[in-house]
């Protein structure tokens, strides 16, 4: 068993990027929106993923199209990456043309035996500035655990709630997915190889990208919010959706600001979101 790397707990690294409008206006046409972001205007919460992503070389990539493990985040000896949500708090937004500094740092890493195995938690905080201005600050929570053994089945997922006030359903495709690993510049196989997906991975099918899931809750909510300002949110990914079948998107309002899900083919829960909204 590798021996848990606590050492690189407060590892720090930064990165600096400039928030390019026709990227922004290429995530609009991807979403089947009309391109129509101008220099200036508020980056939509957690579009930040189409920025800052590490440049990596192809031969520095790892048999799933992932970075290998081993220059920022540790090498755990565990074969399968899952983003699991996290926390974003936001105290300016950030806006397209800007030149941005974002600061990432370790700051916890936990082990875990579960019912699949051995499984690593790592928490990385990830701080936005400009100019020395502190704009937003994301809590990103990432499992590591070994690949599926053949014949083994995932958990009971959690019931959806069945008291939506509003909903929309998304149909995702090859292409859409496709796009978006490009927008992100994310080379992880299980979003576009069919086939690896299914005979390495263990999944049914392509899978969808969580931060794509919790983009589009998030745009769901913010519809419903009225002028009242986003100020953080919570995601967590419960289970994963796959890129074969429609999956609806709902929600209700609450006095702090909404709570959002996304619904799985089984009406169990894929994915929910709690936005804050000023009062």
């Amino acid at each position: 068993m590798t021996p848990l790397p606590t050492d690189a707990i407060g590892r720090s690294e930064q990165v600096t990027d400039t928030l390019d409008l026709r990227q922004a206006q290429l995530m609009q046409l991807t979403l089947d929106r009309p391109a129509t972001y101008q220099a200036g205007d508020p980056l939509p919460p957690f579009w930040h993923y189409l920025y800052f992503n590490p440049q990596i070389r192809h031969s520095d990539l790892g048999p799933d199209g992932h970075e290998q493990l081993g220059r920022f985040i540790p090498d755990f000896g565990l074969q399968r990456r899952m983003w699991a949500g996290g926390h974003v708090s936001i105290d300016a937004p950030l806006r397209l043309g800007e030149t941005v500094d974002k600061t990432s740092t370790i700051r916890a890493i936990d082990e875990k035996n579960g019912r699949s195995g051995r499984l690593c938690f790592v928490t990385v905080d990830h701080d936005f500035s400009v100019d020395g201005e502190h704009r937003l600050r994301e809590t990103q929570n990432i499992v590591y655990r070994a690949a599926p053994t053949v014949g083994s089945t995932p958990p009971p997922g959690k019931p959806a709630p069945e008291d939506a006030e509003f909903s929309r359903v998304v149909t995702p495709d090859p292409v859409f997915l496709f796009r978006y690993s490009a927008l992100i510049f994310y080379g992880h196989r299980i979003h576009y190889d069919a086939d690896y997906t299914r005979d390495v991975e263990g999944y049914p099918g392509v899978v969808v990208h969580g931060p794509l899931i919790a983009t589009l809750l998030i745009q769901l909510g913010l519809e419903h919010l009225g002028p009242r300002a986003l100020t953080s949110f919570d995601i967590r990914a419960m289970a994963p959706l796959f890129g074969d079948a429609p999956f609806p998107l709902e929600g209700r309002k609450t006095p702090e600001g909404a709570t959002l899900w996304a619904r799985r083919p089984d009406d169990t829960i894929a994915m929910t979101v709690t936005l804050h909204a000023a009062s």
